[in-house]
Formats: structure tokens, sequence, C-alpha cells
């Protein structure tokens, strides 16, 4: 009884401390707006749009064990799509999220055909094919896409009622959308479709045994990771009001996967940490050094997977485990001298030299002229 009762008392604690957390951080991100400089509210409103990036491609690569290279081209279809309805058709910039997410869901529906047959290297290198494209295919499309010079579009623009500025709506806007693409993205994890990816990440044989249907699931991986990069890109463009194919190159697919490894592949909040490291890290390194911060840049990817290889979602937990593992240290006596060795005082006492030198207790003779038991009757001769 006494241990049902703790059980519950650990879990209404942990319920507890985390309806706490939530409440401080919910705080802080609707108050962060009014006391930051407007460059700072850009900033983090970019770091809420490359985490809604990162979720999808964690569905695919941190749960479902894929490799992809080609993130970027996703991103670039969505922004595109974005841009052409603003600029070509003058519809609403909340007309735009859902086709763009639509779109390239479709798209990675077509592409995840290529995944049933490929796996590791292999499809890294056909999906880095389609990042490495796209960008000249846009800038030959330029009665569409208007080429090299891409397009300019309009901003979201805060309505009358709010009294908020440019950048504070904008915040807001893409705050609610992230929010709910975090919550879609954990929501499916929880489900059978995320319990089958972690099968298919695990053992592909073993989940297939178990009735996991393996051209399914990889196939909607694709999907669902295209439509969350779609929507980022439409994020992006409502953000920046412009886009250029020079905007999407491939180095753009591989920073988003440096960014999810370094944030923590396989976890909720890898994407949030991963997107405040895209954001803030390469301003921190043209700080340090304005000559070269790629290597600046590429120096601090290498020390945080040597501090933290699980990234950085999993350094707490580290760092915990570190913690709770030291040995501690006990206190000697109080006289200075030495402690016993408990090796020694485990050994026979006759090498211990008082207990050698103690007198054996005499032998009774009626116990030594006893016989053994089990031996043979004495003869008369004996």
């Amino acid at each position: 009884m006494s241990t049902i009762s703790e059980a519950f008392g650990t879990e209404r604690a942990r319920r507890l401390r985390a309806a706490l957390i939530t409440a401080v951080v919910a705080a802080v991100v609707v108050y962060a707006p009014f006391y930051l400089a407007p460059f700072q509210v850009f900033q983090l409103t970019m770091v809420l749009l490359y985490a809604v990036a990162l979720a999808g491609l964690n569905l695919l690569v941190g749960f479902g064990g894929q490799i992809s290279l080609g993130h970027g081209a996703f991103f670039a279809a969505g922004a595109y799509t974005a841009a052409v309805m603003l600029d070509r058709y003058g519809t609403g910039h909340l007309a735009t999220l859902p086709v763009a997410a639509a779109g390239c869901f479709l798209l990675g529906l077509g592409f995840g055909v290529p995944a049933l047959r490929l796996r590791g290297l292999h499809l890294a290198l056909v999906t880095l094919s389609f990042a490495v494209f796209l960008p000249p295919l846009l800038k030959r499309l330029e009665p569409v896409t208007g080429g090299s010079m891409g397009l300019t579009v309009s901003k979201l623009e805060p309505p009358a009622w709010s009294g908020l500025a440019e950048d504070q709506w904008t915040y807001f806007v893409v705050l609610a959308v992230a929010a709910v693409a975090l919550l879609l993205a954990r929501n499916l994890l929880g489900s059978r479709v995320g319990r089958a990816l972690r099968a298919v990440r695990d053992n592909e044989s073993a989940a297939e045994v178990m009735g996991v249907r393996l051209s399914l699931h990889k196939t909607l991986a694709f999907a669902w990771s295209s439509m969350f990069a779609g929507v980022a890109g439409c994020l992006y463009t409502w953000v920046i009001g412009f886009v250029s194919p020079d905007s999407f190159g491939f180095v753009l697919s591989i920073t988003l996967l440096a960014a999810l490894v370094v944030g923590g592949l396989g976890s909720l909040y890898g994407p949030l940490l991963g997107g405040a490291f895209v954001m803030y890290v390469p301003s921190l390194s043209q700080d340090i050094s304005e000559a070269a911060p790629g290597v600046v840049f590429g120096l601090l990817i290498i020390t945080v997977m040597f501090v933290a290889p699980t990234g950085l979602a999993g350094l707490p937990v580290r760092v915990l485990s570190a913690v709770t593992r030291r040995p501690l240290r006990t206190a000697g006596p109080p006289d200075g001298t030495p402690e016993a060795d408990p090796a020694t005082e485990a050994e026979p006492r006759s090498r211990t030299g008082s207990a050698a030198s103690a007198p054996l207790p005499a032998a009774d003779p009626s116990v030594a002229d006893a016989e053994p038991v089990g031996a043979p009757p004495r003869t008369e001769k004996e």
C-alpha cells in the first residue's frame, strides 16, 4: 500500500513540475517580444521557423532511421509555393499555408518511392541530388519563379485591433503555427505511426514480422517530413518577404541535418535547440572571427559533439548521471591514523599477529581415541 502511494506521489510531483515548467516557458515566450529589440524578435521568429523544419526532419531521421540530405529542397518548395501565390495570384498569406503543406506532402510521397529500395548513403546521395538540381531549375523557370532575381512579396501586416508592431505580429503568427506543428509531431510519435517508425528504425526484419508495412511507413515518413519542411518554407516567405534560388542551396540541407544532430536526434526538444543553434551560432562565429566564420562554426559543432554526443537535448541527463555516479569520499579518522583496509580485514586472522600467537585448545583424549565415523571394527590384534 505504501509503495502505491509513493508511486502516485511521485507521478503527481512529476506532473506538477512539468506543469510549472510549461507555465514559465509559456510566460517567457509570450512576453519576450514586448521586451526585446525588433532584431532580437526576428531572431526568435527564425528559431521557431527552423524548429518546424527540424521537427519534420526528426520524424524521418531521428525516428525513422533514414538519412536525408535534401530537406532544404522541400523547404524551398514550400517557400516558392507561398511566394508564387502571393505574387502572381494575390492570395492572402494564410491561404498559402495549407497549399504549401499539401503540395510538399504529395511531393514527399512521390519522392519516398526510392526510399523503399535505398538506405544509408545511397538514399542520402539521392536526396542530395534533389537539393542540388532544384536551384538551377528554379532559375530556368523565370516566368513563374522570377529566375535569378527571385520574388519580392509583402510581409504579414498586423491588424489595427491588435496594436502590435509588424515584427511582434509576425512572431505571434509563427509561434501559433509552430506550436500546432510541434504538437502534431508529438502526437504522431505517440500514435501507431510513431511506434511503427521506431520499429522500422531499430530492426526492419523484426518490424515486418510483427506486421508493420515497411513500404507504407517509409513513404509516409518522407511525406510527413516534407510537409513540415514546406510549412517552414511558407513561414520563411512570410518573415523574409523575399525568395531566390541562391537562398536554398544544398548547404541549407546539410546545415539542417547538422542542426538536428546537435540539437538531439530522436528528441522532442531537439528541433527547438537545433533551431537556436542554426540561428545564433553563425552570428556568434561571425563575431569571433570575421575572416573565417565557417571555421569557427565547424569547431563549435565538433566541440558540442565531444561534450554532448547525444545532442544538446541529452546533455542535462548526461551531466546528472555523471554527478550521481560519482563515488562519495568518506571522512578519515579524527586522529589522522590511516584507515583499515577492508581487504586486510578480510584475510585470516592468523596473519594479523596476535591471533597467530594465541594458544590452541588442548586436545581431549577421549575425542582423540574415538574411532572415526564409518571406520571398520577393530580386531583383537589391534
